[in-house]
């Protein structure tokens, strides 16, 4: 079976100790990519969130980085092999359980603003992790996700008061 990409929506709020849980759909795609229980997370190149694909996605940057150097040798620019290669290939490798229990590295909690709930938007060759308040900032492009992210986290919240009652 190959992989069939990352698609859809879902929530989790943050749990005792720190740690989240990769929803179901998306723990299932990772398992598929990655041969296992490995989550690549990193920032996101232009949005305050995070990136998660699994580990099958280096044979794809390694194609990205050389077709980002023909380009810019094409056009007469100036590429840098090594700083780009550090870019792409930065990322964490964040295992996880069998329930999709994992720790968030705290610089990646910083860098994608983090608080007490993620948001996982589907993207293809990759997923999106938003907190919530910042995906909320963005601009009307977003409006599907949005809905979405808010109806999960109200979702979320009344089951939580459910479950102290």
């Amino acid at each position: 079976m190959s992989f069939g990409g990352y698609s859809g929506q879902a929530y989790s709020p943050a749990g005792d100790k720190g740690r989240f849980v990769l929803p179901p759909s998306f723990r299932k795609a990772v398992k598929e990519s990655s041969g296992g229980r490995v989550l690549c997370l990193d920032k996101h190149d232009r949005w305050n969130c995070l990136v998660g694909f699994g580990l099958s996605r280096n044979d794809e940057l390694e194609t990205q980085l050389d077709r980002e150097e023909e380009r810019a040798l094409r056009l007469g620019r100036d590429f840098d092999r090594d700083l780009r290669a550090n870019q792409l290939f930065g990322f964490a490798q964040v295992p996880f359980d069998d329930s999709g229990r994992f720790i968030m590295p705290e610089h990646l909690r910083n860098l994608g603003r983090v608080d007490d709930g993620l948001y996982f938007q589907g993207a293809g060759r990759f997923f999106t992790i938003w907190n919530p308040a910042e995906l909320a900032q963005m601009d009307g492009q977003w409006e599907a996700a949005q809905a979405a992210c808010a109806n999960l986290v109200a979702e979320a919240e009344a089951k939580g008061k459910g479950a102290r009652k």
